[in-house]
């Protein structure tokens, strides 16, 4: 089950790692990406810190912490083929993975529903 921001980030919880990426609206607003920053492994995030950054050839954005935690994984893919962030947003297209330091802020995310009324 995918939960979402506000800021167009989702995160799927697999025991206390949550996989992170951006979500299919985010990336068709800002069209096919060219670059993928992604943060270092061991780095630490706050809820709502700026992560990771994408570009297209229309903009750059940073791409938020959905909750507080360390990075255990990046997608290296992603580095080296932007355009999978694009074609697979919720799939092979993830950005990064993240011990999460504090569960309950994950009961704080958007479900399906309320983040689809969001984007409506």
């Amino acid at each position: 089950m995918l939960k979402y921001t506000k800021d167009h980030e989702w995160l799927r919880m697999e025991g206390d790692v949550a996989t992170v990426g951006i979500t299919p609206f985010a990336q068709e607003k800002l069209g096919d990406l060219v670059y993928v920053e992604l943060p270092n492994v061991g780095a630490t995030f706050a809820s709502g810190a700026a992560a990771a950054t994408v570009e297209s050839v229309k903009a750059a954005s940073e791409v938020y912490a959905p909750v507080a935690g360390e990075i255990v994984a990046v997608n290296d893919k992603v580095v080296a083929e932007p355009g999978l962030v694009n074609a697979e947003p919720t799939g092979e297209g993830w950005l990064f993975k993240m011990k999460v330091g504090n569960p309950a802020e994950i009961n704080a995310l958007l479900d399906e529903a309320a983040y689809k009324a969001l984007t409506d």
